[in-house]
């Protein structure tokens, strides 16, 4: 089978394509293993599908499915438009979330997000304000003067309390820096698509931030995050890092 390793702001992702619908957990664990296999976030699966132009199946590195994966989107967007998936610069593929839409210039991909929902407006827990979102998984944000405040200990007792990834945004110039912990990572990643999509949409209901802003995940890398409809849009570029047959 060959695999196609992806990076996407910094979240890195092996991608397949295949005609076998099936359960790729234990392929998924070896896989993105970084000791022992390729290493990565997360494998994605691409099958065919009658209502869309494909279906991704998408697992975390430790093996658990995801509804969603925003910066997956586009990586998995561009892997589509270069294998001859799609026919051209548009996709509209089904997840566990719903369709996605997504248009390709390039490296730099375009995806509408499901809209989001809004589990709990706002409450306090261990000196922190929090908000619980679901921008296709569940996403619980904070936002905070200072990214040191970021706990490793805390975001872990955050996520299994309430199963959800833990966000802390910081504003700064109209702009958001975000540091997310993911949900079947178990730990901090480089960056998060729908982490960022969370915290965007936490800082646009208090109007701390404009409907089309940037945001900088943990890598750096700017990304522009739009919302018009309760829809959000997701854009930036990705990178191919190498293509390899096992």
């Amino acid at each position: 089978m060959t695999y196609t390793k992806y990076s996407a702001s910094g979240n890195d992702f092996i991608i397949s394509h295949s005609f076998i619908e099936k359960d790729y957990k234990a392929e998924a664990i070896k896989l993105c293993n970084r000791t022992e296999g390729i290493g990565a976030d997360g494998f994605v699966v691409l099958v065919p599908n009658s209502e869309a132009d494909f279906k991704w199946l998408f697992y975390n590195s430790d093996g658990s499915d995801a509804s969603m994966c925003g910066n997956a989107t586009r990586a998995v967007t561009h892997y589509a438009y270069t294998n001859g998936l799609i026919t051209t610069n548009q996709a509209r593929f089904l997840t566990g979330a719903g369709i996605i839409k997504a248009v390709v210039e390039n490296d730099i991909v375009e995806t509408q997000l499901t809209k989001a929902k809004v589990i709990n407006e706002e409450f306090s827990e261990d000196g922190f304000i929090w908000h619980l979102v679901d921008t296709g998984v569940p996403h619980l944000v904070t936002i905070v003067d200072d990214l040191n405040l970021y706990n490793h200990e805390l975001c872990a007792k955050m996520r299994y309390k309430y199963n959800a990834n833990v966000n802390f945004a910081k504003i700064e110039n109209k702009t958001i820096k975000v540091r997310t912990y993911e949900r079947g990572v178990e730990g901090e990643t480089l960056a998060c698509g729908t982490g960022m999509a969370a915290s965007f949409l936490r800082a646009n209901s208090l109007k701390l931030v404009n409907d089309t802003t940037f945001v900088y995940p943990k890598s750096s890398e700017e990304l522009t995050l739009s919302i018009k409809d309760n829809t959000i849009y997701f854009k930036g570029a990705v990178k191919k890092v190498f293509t390899v047959t096992l």
